[in-house]
């Protein structure tokens, strides 16, 4: 089988990069994906479109925590279920999975219909955005089943090592958006709506691919219906061990709000500001949590087969790589944040602004890929309690708080500094808990005298 060579005999480094730069590829694309939006918007010259976009994104960070959910809890449990050898599990988590997202897609757009125009003015909507905010978000609310069923069947096939795969799924998802992107928000002058109907196409795309790679060419992983009926009940444990990754994206969301009505009482400029440094330095913290997701299932598997020695190498390895990535990154943001910036804000002053809160959010650049890896690590382990904890500190926990102590005391930089203070202590917490993680395991291993250490 394809995955027991990636996984288990071939060399360490090889297998980090067979994993890791297919799934960075990826985020990448997710990035270009996430600011082909902002950027064709932008060009439009009215801030108030820029900013809806940002006002509405909270609301879609809970359908892409639901579809994480089931990704990442599905990889970990295919990958582990492989690594222990039973192979009739994994096939039940995969349909599960894939049933899952289409299920979870549906109740999304429903409920989004129906309660998300009352939901805009509590995230900062003001009368000025509301209507691009509106027909964005309705549009957008009409493809959640498809971003739901795109993003969860390209992170689960990773596990029997389709990265190659995932990764075409996600880029022709991503071409498609960007070719109809400019098409339909300037050409067509649709603005944001155009936007929003560029991205339901894409995840469409995606979807399709997806589907096709599952029914007909996976060697594990399955779409059989009867399957998750007969099984219904294991959702649970792919929804529990997902959790952690659900958890942070909606606390991501909510400090995204928190942060767009502390910022609201300096204007919307503020708010678009904010967005743009956002996008600029997101390209820091993404690409180590592509690496860090992209070899989980080489950390569930070896976990799985308890095999020690190979686990530490893989730690050891993936921190080096992450640091590496993250310094060489953090200082390209640093350095071009003018250039980037300008792609999305045409007006000097608000663009202005941007530069200076980039310069925050940069600090904890380097290290946060050790808080990604121990997340990883946790989850491979199957501790879903422990990984919720973990999620629950980044995002929750510390930046909420965080956000009104050094708005309070710093005013709209303090917002800025408050993203990289709750990084930094998370990446202190995330490195004591992986430690301790791993060392359980270890003692477990010598004491049932399986494996070498």
């Amino acid at each position: 089988m394809q995955y027991e060579k990636l996984f288990r005999t071939q060399s360490v480094w090889q297998s980090i990069f067979s994993l890791a730069v297919p799934s960075v590829i990826v985020i990448l694309v997710m990035i270009l994906y996430n600011m082909t939006d902002m950027f064709f918007v932008g060009q439009l010259g009215d801030y108030n479109q820029v900013a809806a976009v940002s006002v509405v994104s909270p609301l879609f960070s809970v359908s892409a925590a639901v579809a994480t959910m089931l990704g990442s809890g599905g990889c970990a449990l295919i990958a582990r279920a492989l690594g222990c050898g039973d192979e009739k599990q994994a096939k039940v988590y995969a349909s599960l999975c894939g049933y899952g997202a289409v299920g979870f897609g549906l109740v999304i757009t429903i409920t989004l219909l129906l309660a998300g125009k009352a939901i805009l003015p509590v995230l900062g909507a003001g009368e000025d955005i509301i209507s691009y905010a509106e027909s964005y978000m309705n549009i957008c609310a009409l493809g959640v089943p498809f971003m739901l069923a795109s993003t969860t069947l390209g992170t689960i096939i990773r596990a029997e090592g389709a990265v190659r795969e995932g990764m075409i799924g996600s880029m022709a998802a991503t071409l498609v958006n960007m070719l109809l992107d400019p098409l339909f928000i300037l050409v067509m002058g649709m603005g944001v709506a155009g936007a929003a109907a560029a991205t339901v196409i894409g995840n469409f795309a995606g979807t399709l691919y997806y589907v096709y790679f599952m029914v007909k060419k996976a060697a594990v992983l399955n779409m059989d219906i009867h399957l998750a009926g007969r099984n219904f009940s294991k959702l649970l444990s792919i929804l529990a061990l997902g959790m952690p990754n659900a958890l942070s994206s909606i606390l991501s969301g909510f400090a995204s709000t928190f942060s767009n009505r502390l910022l609201g009482s300096y204007g919307t400029d503020a708010i678009a500001a904010m967005a743009a440094a956002g996008k600029t330095t997101m390209l820091i913290g993404m690409i180590q949590m592509g690496i860090c997701m992209g070899v989980q299932p080489l950390l569930a598997y070896n976990y799985g087969a308890k095999d020690i020695p190979r686990l530490k190498e893989v730690i050891q390895k993936i921190s080096i790589l992450t640091i590496g990535v993250g310094a060489l990154t953090g200082g390209i943001c640093c350095l071009c944040r003018h250039q980037i910036i300008g792609m999305f804000l045409k007006d000097a002053a608000v663009a202005h602004t941007g530069e200076s809160l980039v310069l925050f959010l940069v600090i904890a650049g380097p290290v946060v890929g050790i808080y990604y890896l121990s997340m990883n690590f946790i989850q491979a382990s199957g501790d879903a309690v422990l990984a919720t904890v973990m999620s629950l500190l980044r995002q929750g926990v510390l930046l909420i708080p965080l956000l009104y102590l050094l708005h309070a005391f710093m005013g709209m930089t303090g917002i800025a500094v408050a993203h990289a203070a709750a990084d930094l202590l998370s990446v202190l917490t995330g490195g004591v808990l992986l430690f301790h993680k791993y060392g359980c395991l270890v003692r477990k291993t010598r004491e049932e005298g399986e494996g070498t250490v």
